[in-house]
C-alpha cells in the first residue's frame, strides 16, 4: 500500500482531452470558437432537452453574475442565499450593487429549503439561488412553487450537481429560470477552469451571449469566420469578459463524454465508505430520494460529540497519516467581509453553525485507486478509534 500523500482531490485527464487541445492549437482557434460552441451543443444533449440552451463561460461564478444580470437583478434588490456555501454564492449579488440574503439551511442535507426560503422573503426579494450542496439536489418543487407564486427568479447554483437527478429529472431541465454548472478542476467535470449556464428563456440565453464577451450584439467567432466582411459591431451593454476559450471547451467535450464512467466511480467510492464507516461516532451524508441521485462531488461528514477528538484534531491527523482532508464550508456568517458588512453572529445560523463546526470532507475523486480508498478509511477509523 502506498504511503505517499493522497491529495484531497485530482482531476482525471485522459489521451483524449489532450489530442483534442493539441487539435485546438493546431487549428489556430485557442480562444472562443467552434469548440465552444460544440461543447453547449454537446452539453444540452446530454441534459435531454433540446429546448434548453446552453452559454459556455469561463467560470460558475463568472455564469451565476451573467444570470442575475439577465433576470433583472440591481441596486434595492435582495436575493436570497445560503449561508453555507462558497463565497460566490454571494459575492456575485453584490457585483450588481444587490443585497445578499443569508438564510440558514437543512440540519441533515445542508441545503435551504422552501421553509428558510419563505421566512426570508421581503418586497424588495428579486431572486433566489438555491445551492445543491455536494451534490444532493434541494427539495426544488416547494422552492419553484414559492418563487412563481411570489414572482421571484430562481437561479440554480449547481456547481456541485452535474449529474444529480431531482425526482427523475437532472439538475438543469427542473423548470428554473437559470442553472449554472462548474467546471472546476475539482468538480464532477472539468475544463480546467469554466462552466454553464443552462436556461429554456431565449431573451435570459441572449443576454447572457452578449453580456459575456464585453456587451457587444454579435459573437466575435461570428465575425472572424465569415466569409464576407463583418468587421462591424455595437457595444449594446457594459459586458465583462467571461467566455470560454477552445481550449478550455475542448478537454470539457471529452470530459463530458466520461462523466456518465465518472458518476458511476464516484457512486461506488461513496458505497464504500458508507459500508466501511457506518459503525463510527460520524454522521454520514444524507442520501437521496426516490427517483433522486447524488452528483457524489463531495462526501461530507460530521463527528458527533462523542467523537474523540474534534474536527481540528482530526484534520491535523490525518495529514500527519498521509490522507488530505477538507472544509465545506466556512460559512458566510463567519467570514469577515459579509459578517461585517451585515452584522451577522452565529446565533443568527445556529444549523450551520452547528454543520460547520464539525464538519469533514473525505477525498472522493475519479483517479483514487482501491488502495487509495482503503488508505482514507484505514486512517479515519484509526483516529476515531484511538484519538
Amino acid at each position: 500500500m502506498s504511503t505517499d500523500f493522497l491529495p484531497f482531490a485530482l482531476p482525471e485527464i485522459g489521451e483524449e482531452e489532450i489530442a483534442e487541445v493539441v487539435d485546438s492549437l493546431r487549428s489556430g482557434w485557442v480562444t472562443t470558437g467552434p469548440k465552444a460552441k460544440r461543447l453547449e451543443e454537446d452539453f444540452i444533449s446530454f441534459l435531454g432537452r433540446p429546448e434548453l440552451e446552453a452559454v459556455a463561460v469561463n467560470s460558475a461564478t463568472s455564469g451565476l453574475h451573467l444570470a442575475l444580470e439577465a433576470v433583472g437583478v440591481g441596486p434595492g434588490d435582495e436575493v436570497i442565499v445560503p449561508t453555507y456555501t462558497f463565497t460566490a454564492t454571494a459575492e456575485i449579488v453584490r457585483y450588481l450593487g444587490a443585497t445578499p440574503v443569508m438564510v440558514d439551511v437543512d440540519e441533515h442535507t445542508f441545503n435551504m429549503t422552501a421553509a428558510h426560503f419563505q421566512k426570508a422573503i421581503t418586497h424588495k426579494t428579486k431572486a433566489v439561488v438555491p445551492v445543491h450542496f455536494a451534490g444532493l439536489a434541494c427539495d426544488m418543487e416547494p422552492i419553484l412553487k414559492l418563487a412563481n407564486e411570489r414572482g421571484i427568479k430562481v437561479i440554480e447554483d449547481a456547481a456541485h450537481a452535474l449529474p444529480t437527478k431531482y425526482k427523475g429529472n437532472l439538475i438543469g431541465t427542473l423548470g428554473s429560470d437559470a442553472t449554472v454548472f462548474s467546471f472546476y478542476a475539482n468538480k464532477t467535470m472539468t475544463t480546467g477552469e469554466g462552466g454553464m449556464v443552462v436556461t429554456a428563456n431565449e431573451e435570459i440565453a441572449k443576454r447572457c451571449k452578449v453580456m459575456r464577451l464585453h456587451g457587444i450584439s454579435r459573437d466575435a467567432f461570428d465575425r472572424y469566420t465569415s466569409t464576407k466582411p463583418a468587421w462591424s459591431y455595437e457595444v449594446v451593454a457594459p459586458g465583462y469578459k467571461y467566455n470560454m476559450p477552445d481550449i478550455a471547451a475542448a478537454i470539457g467535450i471529452h470530459q463530458l463524454k466520461k462523466l456518465p464512467e465518472f458518476q458511476s466511480r464516484r457512486q461506488k467510492l461513496a458505497n464504500y465508505y458508507y459500508e466501511a464507516l457506518e459503525d463510527l461516532p460520524i454522521e454520514l451524508p444524507a442520501l437521496p430520494g426516490l427517483d433522486c441521485s447524488h452528483a457524489w462531488h463531495l462526501f461530507p461528514l460530521r463527528l458527533k460529540d462523542e467523537a474523540v477528538i474534534c474536527r481540528d484534531s482530526f484534520i491535523e491527523k490525518m495529514a500527519k497519516l498521509g490522507i488530505g482532508c477538507s472544509v465545506h464550508f466556512i460559512p458566510l456568517h463567519l467570514h469577515p467581509y459579509w459578517r461585517d458588512t451585515y452584522n451577522l453572529t452565529p446565533e443568527m445560523f445556529p444549523v450551520a453553525q452547528r454543520i460547520f463546526e464539525s464538519e469533514v470532507t473525505l477525498p472522493l475523486y475519479t483517479k483514487m485507486s482501491d488502495d487509495d480508498l482503503g488508505r482514507v478509511v484505514a486512517a479515519v477509523r484509526q483516529v476515531l478509534i484511538n484519538g
